[in-house]
Parts: structure tokens; C-alpha cells; sequence
């Protein structure tokens, strides 16, 4: 069985990403990178669909963990009676080849160790071929990669398995680095794994070191930053939503999907925060990815990209994983991507303007492609979608989708205003206007005195609460304020918010998830926004509390299992911690700046 979700730490070198547990295994990772077939596919399956194991020999140990404080290497420390050890493990930043690398430092007495090395490429079904080197080298090789371990302790075969045994005393080390590249090309030198290890914490200080102040809480910001850094793709700058494929929303249900993709939904929210707190080169990377993926025929964008921008996320499941404890299916891909989805388009929209309000210099594409984007938009906002949850049910007039498109029409006419182009500017203001209007009529429930999630329906909806953040109404308006305590009334499960109740909304798939975190910080946001500070403190140390051991959150939490649920660590989470830390911490945050 693969570890609780909560249980597992990530590690990553900017192109790929892998997890590892508690008990020291490495049950994901995939090469070359993140969305690429994984050869450790464990955590959807069991150990004979690929995992590393480094562990004690002996059952009875103690274990805590913890970063290398303000990197991304993991440091695990096994305590037995007969003595201590640590295991180090981290990825480091490519250099011409794709290095996992761990060691075993002993600290106190002598602790014997076993090691289990199980390698199946294509998501765990497919064998590779494994050559043994007069160093001890071993090599595996399946079609396109290949995978070259090399170890300082003896290792062996053992039923398509690789093992083996060794001690560490306080002072003494032992090293391990796996290898990725292409097998039609030489093996690459091995590096210095010392020298990498240096390399990698000076890496991820420095960037830690840019952080702002955002009071008591700048720790569990900064791990939720190198976290946002450990799942963007570096050389396109395009940040994955998780590193996991799969993970389900509910224990044993069928709410598993990829989020190795990157979302527009996720913009604003992420350009905010990496801004707000002084990354604007990884601001600028996002929103040049941003552009760079939209670009084309606007109806033919898409809710989601590749992280280069790819558009073709074709949706297949995998029959030979088990699943996560027995969710099935094991899905790659991502077939929302064929959605429509109105709300992107004024995500992009606001994205645009955030970003030159922040201070990035404007990209040369943005003005055409926001002149293309909205004549499209003006042309189908009054159409049904599937909206920002990707209900895979009937389309429907849902009230966040209409919003949003507000958004972009309104953010056009403030763009075209300080331009000077009043022409414009009374164009867009005119469609933002009648969808304004059409929003107020058809998506506030007079019986309920709140907004619904879709028109003509009487269901709550957790995304309602960016109709104050995005300014769509003053956050004093008493309709506003109605929604918000009707989504604290009706959605809220342990003092968390879900994204709606599955079990009135016909979304096309069997009722029942967690409590959506992202959404939560959602409710932080709005109740700073209405003036109710305490509750939004009350709530945010609530969801803090739910970060694991090493500081880092799934999509969603099970309430009533008490555990994280859905893929993991999400993106959108830690995006939602730093705005909310950033609204609680400062007169302007970023919901202020968004609700102007």
C-alpha cells in the first residue's frame, strides 16, 4: 500500500518532480519530465509498478523529516536503538542530464539500512532491461530511456528486483544518483554528488532569500514559494497544478484526474502572488507562457496547456494501476481541456492587467491578442459552458463563467481608458454593462437573497466568492455579503468549504469529494474583504493547520477521514495560503488590489 497522501514530500529540479515517503521510498517520479510516463508508479499501484526504497533493516525506528530550511532537500531521520541516520534526498538543477540523488549519512551509533530498487517504465507496466557495469553501475534500458544507477554499496538481482544491505556509522556517508537520458545517446560522466548538493541548496536559498514580509507567517509562505518553484516548468516558465496524476477527490471514487497540466484558471492568482512578493522573473515567465499557449484562433483556446504549451492532453486510462487505494480509474491525460470554459477568457484578460499594474513591462502580442480575444468573446458569453469545475454533465449559465467574462470586457475598458481610446473604451464598457446586468437578473435568487452557482438553479457555489474579489460588486453590497454567509451556511464541512454539494449538483459523475482547500482561502479573502478580520484569522490558522509535517498541501481534505485527498502538492493551494497570508499581513493585499 502506498503511504497517506500527507505522508509524502516532494522533491523536484524545475523539469520533474518526484515524492517520497515517510518511510523512505520514492513512489512517483517521472523523467524527463513532469508529465512524461513515470518508472516509479507505486503510488497508484503497489511496489512491483516501480518504487526506491531506503529504509532501516530493522522494523521498530523512529523517523522525523524535515527541508534543509529554505531549499527543496529533503532531509529523513531514522532513529533505531542502535543509532541515528539521515537520509538526503533532492534533485538537482539540470545540467545537460536529469540526476535523482540520495544519501545516507549516519549521526549517532551504526544503523543498517536495506535498499529496494524496482524500475518500470510507462506508468509501471513495462520491464527494462538491466546491465550491471564492473564498477557496479547498473543500467535500464526500455525503448527511449534509459536509467543508470550508481551506488557505493554492492547491490544484486533478486527476482527482477534490484537490492541490497549496508551500515552507516556516525560520520560515515554512502551515495546513491539515478540518471535519466535518452538511450540512443552515450551515458553522461557522473558528477560530484557533494558538489550537487551545494549547488542545489545555494540554489533554492537564493531564490527563498527574494521573499517579502508577510509577518509570522513568511515560513510557511516561503515553502509554499519553493513549492510554486518546484512545479514550474523552467525552460517554458508554464507551472503544473500538481505533480501527480490521479490522486483521488474521494477515497475509492472515481474523481481521479491529471493535473500535470498548466491551467489558465490559475493566473491572476499566481501572478499576484509571485509579484506581491518580488518574484517578477517567475511572474514574467508565467505570463509569457500565458500568451505564448492562447496564441491563435481565440475559439480554439483552451482551459489548459502542456507545460510548453502543448494542446493535445488526450484522456486514456490506465488498466494495468490499481489506483490510490483502490480509486479507480488511473487516468493521463485530461480531457477538460476540450472544454469550453468562458471564465478564461477573462482570466487572461485580468492577468494582463495585473501584470502591467505589478510593474512587468508589456508583452508586444498582448494588445492584439486582447483585441481578438474579446470581438470572440462578445460574440458567445451568452452561451452555456461547463464552467471552472469542469463538470463532465450538461452544459449550463454559470454565474463564476459570466462574471468572468464581465472581467474582461470591464479590465478592456479600464486598459483602453488609461490609453487614451475612449472609443474603445465605451465599446467594452457596453458589453461589460450588459452582462453586468444580465448576471444581477438571472443569477441572484430573490427566495435565497444570494447568488446561485448557475442561472435558474439553487445551488451554491464556492467560486461566488470572487464576485467581491474581482470587483463585480463593492464587497459592502449586501448581496455580496448575503453570498458569502449563504456559502458559509450551506458549504462549509468542519469548518471548510466545499466547491458545491455534489450530491444536489448533477456535475455527471457520483456525489462526494473533500472540501476543496483553494476555496477555502477563497473564504479567507472574502471575509477580510467585508471586514470580518477575525473570522478570516479564525479560518486561515484552520487550513495552516492542515499543512503536513514539511509544510505542503494536497487539493482537497477529507473531513470526516481526516486526511488529504486529490493530487498532490497542489499548486492552487499554495497559491491560494500566500494571497491569503498577503491579505491578512497588508493594507493593500491582493484581493484589495483585484476588487479596485
Amino acid at each position: 500500500m502506498p503511504a497517506r497522501i500527507e505522508d509524502y514530500a516532494l522533491i523536484g529540479d524545475c523539469e520533474t518532480a518526484a515524492l517520497v515517503s515517510k518511510g523512505g521510498s520514492i513512489d512517483w517520479l517521472c523523467f524527463p519530465r513532469f508529465d512524461s510516463p513515470a518508472c516509479f508508479a507505486a503510488l497508484l499501484g503497489s511496489d512491483d509498478n516501480g518504487r526506491w526504497l531506503i529504509r532501516p533493516s530493522s522494523e521498530n525506528y523512529e523517523v522525523t523529516r524535515r527541508y534543509a530550511e529554505d531549499t527543496l532537500v529533503l532531509e529523513t531521520e531514522f532513529r533505531t536503538e542502535t543509532g541515528s541516520a539521515v537520509i538526503k534526498d533532492f534533485m538537482p538543477l539540470r545540467d545537460g542530464r536529469s540526476d535523482l540523488m540520495r544519501i545516507v549519512e549516519g549521526t549517532d551509533g551504526t544503523l543498517a539500512f536495506d535498499l529496494e530498487f524496482v524500475l518500470r517504465f510507462d506508468y509501471g507496466r513495462t520491464v527494462p532491461w538491466v546491465t550491471s557495469s564492473e564498477d557496479g553501475t547498473l543500467t535500464a534500458i526500455a525503448g527511449p530511456d534509459r536509467l543508470t544507477l550508481t551506488s557505493s554499496v554492492p547491490l544484486h538481482g533478486d527476482e527482477m528486483r534490484t537490492v541490497g544491505s549496508f551500515s552507516v556509522s556516525a560520520g560515515e556517508q554512502q551515495s546513491f544518483t539515478l540518471t535519466w537520458n535518452p538511450s540512443h545517446v552515450p551515458r553522461p560522466v557522473a558528477r560530484s554528488i557533494r558538489a550537487a548538493l551545494e549547488d542545489t541548496e545555494g540554489f533554492w536559498k537564493s531564490f527563498a532569500s527574494t521573499c517579502s514580509h508577510v509577518g509570522v507567517w513568511k515560513p510557511l509562505v516561503k515553502r509554499s514559494l519553493i513549492t510554486l518553484k518546484a512545479l514550474t516548468y523552467m525552460p517554458t516558465g508554464g507551472i503544473v497544478a500538481a505533480a501527480t496524476t490521479s490522486l483521488p477527490e474521494q477515497l475509492g471514487g472515481p474523481r481521479n484526474w491529471d493535473y500535470r497540466y498548466c491551467w489558465l484558471r490559475d493566473a491572476t492568482l499566481t501572478l499576484l502572488a509571485l509579484m506581491k512578493l518580488g518574484y517578477y522573473e517567475e511572474a514574467s515567465g508565467w505570463r509569457d507562457w500565458l500568451l505564448r499557449a492562447v496564441a491563435g484562433a481565440p475559439a480554439q483556446m483552451q482551459i489548459m496547456y502542456g507545460v510548453a504549451g502543448e494542446r493535445n492532453l488526450l484522456e486514456w486510462e490506465v488498466p494495468w494501476l490499481a489506483g490510490y487505494e483502490g480509486s479507480r480509474p488511473v487516468r493521463i491525460g485530461n480531457g477538460a481541456a476540450e472544454q469550453v470554459q468562458l471564465d478564461v477568457y477573462g482570466e487572461v484578460a485580468d492577468a494582463m492587467l495585473q501584470a502591467r499594474k505589478g510593474g512587468l513591462p508589456p508583452h508586444p502580442r498582448s494588445r492584439q491578442l486582447s483585441d481578438t480575444i474579446l470581438q470572440f468573446l462578445e460574440k458567445i458569453w451568452t452561451e452555456p459552458d461547463e464552467g471552472i469545475w469542469e463538470v463532465r454533465g450538461q452544459r449550463q449559465h454559470f454565474t463564476y463563467s459570466k462574471v468572468m467574462a464581465w472581467v474582461a470586457f470591464d479590465r478592456a475598458a479600464t486598459t483602453a481608458r488609461e490609453e487614451d481610446n475612449s472609443e474603445a473604451a465605451a465599446r467594452w464598457k457596453a458589453v461589460a454593462d450588459r452582462i453586468h446586468q444580465d448576471v444581477c437578473d438571472r443569477a441572484f435568487d430573490s427566495e435565497l437573497g444570494c447568488f446561485v452557482q448557475a442561472y435558474g438553479s439553487k445551488a451554491l457555489d464556492a467560486s461566488l466568492l470572487h464576485i467581491g474579489m474581482v470587483g463585480f460588486l463593492p464587497p459592502e453590497d449586501p448581496r455580496y455579503i448575503a453570498t458569502v454567509e449563504a456559502i458559509e451556511h450551506k458549504l462549509l464541512r468542519d469548518g471548510l468549504v466545499l466547491r458545491y454539494e455534489t450530491r444536489e449538483v448533477d456535475d455527471g459523475l457520483p456525489a462526494g469529494e473533500g472540501a476543496f482547500l483553494a476555496c477555502s482561502f477563497w473564504l479567507v479573502d472574502a471575509l477580510v474583504l467585508i471586514g470580518r478580520r477575525d473570522d478570516a484569522l479564525h479560518l486561515f490558522e484552520r487550513l495552516l493547520s492542515l499543512c503536513n509535517d514539511v509544510g505542503l498541501l494536497a487539493e482537497e481534505y477529507d473531513t470526516q477521514a481526516k486526511r488529504m485527498v486529490g493530487n498532490f502538492p497542489q499548486a492552487f493551494s499554495h497559491v491560494g495560503l500566500i494571497n491569503s497570508a498577503l491579505n491578512l499581513a497588508r493594507a493593500e493585499g491582493p484581493a484589495e488590489q483585484r476588487a479596485e
